[in-house]
């Protein structure tokens, strides 16, 4: 059978896509959130896929599983004209039993909170095969270090991948059976550790293109360290903090606007974390002869390239983030603490998580490199509080709670040069 598939934006056609073999491809997606509904619904509408999803998460699987006997998973995409396009399909498999979900898979996508990777890896690494792709969609900082703690000997055989961010801005409208795309970013940056025993057949960036369709478009980056440190989770602690480091208190009577609220203070802070991530890079290329950190770019300069058609004020960094259409109406993270009275919610994933599997991370790779990140360090300190945890003490990785992140210095990177020495 002939197939299309896409190479960076380009169409290629071949007789035999699936790794070599005229087999399905065996993808499996782990995770019940907006983003594996999204991937589940497109990939499982390729004639030339076996789409499997594993999610761990209480009944999801059990309901998911009985909302799809009646009905289709719909898949919504948005365009900017505000007409959409609708995708149906129904996975092959819904389960939460890991060899049945994980067994002669070809590539596995984690869609879930960096958070509950550890879960995840724990699960499926004993029914992982040889030549498997494992991609983290997004990664987030740091996903590489326990990926290869967790598969141990069997990293060596598998092709480990990590997105720098979620394809799409996406919702859930109803559990199971539909899902809307509000955007698609342009382009994707994708870093890959290819074990040393691996013997995949065609590149890993074809695989992956093919799932996630012809956007974005997957742009490869040159080494897996300058994925970490452009973690889209460097966009949210700098926002929350410049948002509610000097709340009282006092409830509000409505919910802020996240992106599209976005003020001066809270861009400058996002501004000097990207500038800081940009000096760590620059830091690794003195120290490590012929790396390359080109692909560490600052964050004013990612939503420009990422979000092109979205954008519609272009002028800095604070206008970009406000006029991004993929954006509309996304709200601060609140709770409820009366009738329409709203606090902030500190346990939400853009703190909870992305503090320790994302600033913390950086900050990790820069103390490694020798560079100072009094930015970082500042947003780290008001956010350990806010979490009741111990990363940094002073301006240093040393905090009692440094083992429940995913800093280099937790998988015992001790020098710069052990990060590159695989």
């Amino acid at each position: 059978m002939s197939v299309n598939y896409i190479k960076f934006g380009t169409i290629y056609q071949e007789d035999k896509l699936m790794m070599g073999t005229e087999d399905k491809l065996k993808v499996l997606i782990c995770g019940g959130g907006n983003g594996a509904h999204c991937l589940a619904g497109l990939s499982a509408s390729k004639p030339e896929h076996e789409t499997r999803v594993l999610t761990l998460y209480a009944d999801e699987a059990e309901r998911w599983t009985k909302i799809l006997q009646s009905d289709d998973l719909t898949v919504t995409i948005m365009k900017n004209d505000g007409s959409s396009d609708e995708v149906k399909s129904k996975p092959s498999l819904i389960t939460k039993d890991p060899k049945a979900a994980v067994t002669g898979a070809d590539v596995i996508f984690l869609i879930v909170p960096a958070f509950a990777h550890e879960q995840y890896f724990r699960e499926i690494s004993p029914f992982v095969g040889d030549n498997t792709v494992i991609v983290g969609l997004p990664g987030q900082a740091g996903f590489e270090f326990q990926c290869l703690n967790m598969l141990g000997e069997k990293s060596k055989t598998c092709t480990i991948m990590s997105a720098e961010s979620l394809p799409w801005a996406c919702r859930i409208l109803e559990f199971g059976r539909l899902v809307q795309i509000l955007g698609v970013k342009e382009t994707l940056g994708v870093s890959k550790l290819q074990g040393s025993q691996s013997k995949l057949k065609g590149s890993p960036f074809e695989i992956v293109q093919n799932v996630l369709g012809p956007k974005p478009v997957l742009r490869e980056i040159q080494n897996y360290i300058a994925v970490n440190l452009m973690a889209k989770s460097i966009i949210h602690p700098p926002l929350m903090y410049g948002k509610w480091s000097t709340f009282d208190g006092t409830p509000l009577n409505e919910k802020p606007l996240f992106y599209q609220g976005v003020d001066e203070k809270q861009a400058k802070l996002l501004s000097d974390v990207s500038d800081e991530c940009i000096a760590i890079g620059k830091a690794i290329e003195k120290q490590i002869p012929g790396m390359d950190m080109s692909d560490v770019i600052h964050i004013f300069d990612w939503f420009l390239t990422y979000y092109a058609d979205q954008i519609t004020d272009k002028t800095n960094l604070m206008m970009a983030m406000q006029t991004n259409k993929a954006y509309d109406g996304l709200l601060h993270p609140m709770k409820e603490v009366g009738e329409g009275q709203f606090v902030p919610d500190f346990t939400y994933r853009y703190t909870a998580e992305d503090i320790p599997f994302g600033l913390v991370v950086m900050k990790g790779i820069g103390q490694l490199a020798g560079v100072p990140t009094p930015v970082m360090d500042e947003i780290i300190t008001w956010a350990q509080d806010k979490l009741n945890q111990e990363y940094l003490t002073g301006s240093e990785l040393t905090g009692k709670d440094v083992s429940k992140t995913r800093a280099p210095q937790r998988f015992g990177f001790k020098s710069l040069q052990q990060l590159f020495d695989f």
